[in-house]
C-alpha cells in the first residue's frame, strides 16, 4: 500500500521534472505568447473625426467628378448643335447660290409671259408654258424661296432697292412700282426688290 502511494506522488528526482510534463517556466512562456498574439477579426480603432474627414473627401471628389461630367455633356451638346447649324447654313448657302443664278431666268420667263399675244394665249401650247412656270415656282417655294411684297408698302432699305424717286401725291416714301421682283430664302433676303419710290 505504501508502495502504491509512492508511485502516485511521483516526486522529482534530483530536481528533475517527470518526463512528459512541461515545467512551470514553459507554461508561463506559452501563456505570455498567447496573450501577445492579436485575436482574429480585431476591429481597427478609427476615430469618428477621421471617418468624417474621409467621408467629406469622398463627397468632394464625387462632386468634382459630377461637375466634370456635366461640363463634358454640355460641351458635347453645344458642339453637336453648332455643327448642325453650320451644316444647315452650308446647305442653305449652297442652295442660295444656285437659286440666285436661276432668278434671272425666272425674270425673263415672267416678262415673256406678261407680253404674250392674245392669239398665243388661247392655245394649248401656252397652257403648257403656264404649267411649267407653276412647277418652277413650286420647286423654289419648296426650297424656302418667297417673293417680297413691295408695291404700296413703305420703303424698307433692308428688302427694297430704290433706283428711282418720282413725284407721287400722297405716296411719300412708298413703293409706287416694282422694276424687278425680290425674293427671300428662309426669311433671309436673297435679292432685294428693285423699286420706284414716291416723294412729295
Amino acid at each position: 500500500m505504501a508502495a502504491e502511494q509512492h508511485n502516485m506522488q511521483e516526486p522529482q528526482i534530483n530536481g528533475q521534472q517527470p518526463e512528459g510534463q512541461p515545467d512551470q517556466a514553459e507554461q508561463q512562456h506559452t501563456i505570455t505568447d498567447s496573450a501577445a498574439e492579436p485575436a482574429t477579426g480585431t476591429v481597427i480603432d478609427v476615430s469618428k473625426e477621421e471617418l468624417q474627414q474621409r467621408l467629406e473627401q469622398a463627397e468632394a471628389q464625387a462632386a468634382e467628378y459630377k461637375d466634370q461630367w456635366l461640363r463634358a455633356t454640355a460641351d458635347y451638346k453645344n458642339y453637336k448643335r453648332r455643327t448642325e447649324q453650320e451644316r444647315g447654313e452650308l446647305i442653305r448657302n449652297a442652295s442660295s447660290g444656285l437659286i440666285l443664278k436661276i432668278l434671272p431666268v425666272l425674270d425673263d420667263f415672267e416678262r415673256a409671259m406678261a407680253s404674250v399675244p392674245p392669239d398665243v394665249a388661247a392655245t394649248s401650247w401656252w397652257a403648257g408654258m403656264q404649267l411649267i412656270d407653276q412647277k418652277l415656282r413650286t420647286i423654289l417655294e419648296s426650297e424656302g424661296v418667297r417673293p417680297i411684297e413691295a408695291l404700296g408698302q413703305e420703303f424698307d432699305p433692308n428688302c427694297h432697292h430704290a433706283v428711282i424717286y418720282e413725284e407721287a401725291q400722297g405716296q411719300e416714301n412708298k413703293v409706287v412700282a416694282e422694276l424687278q421682283k425680290g425674293y427671300t430664302v428662309h426669311d433671309r433676303v436673297l435679292r432685294p426688290t428693285m423699286v420706284k419710290v414716291g416723294k412729295g
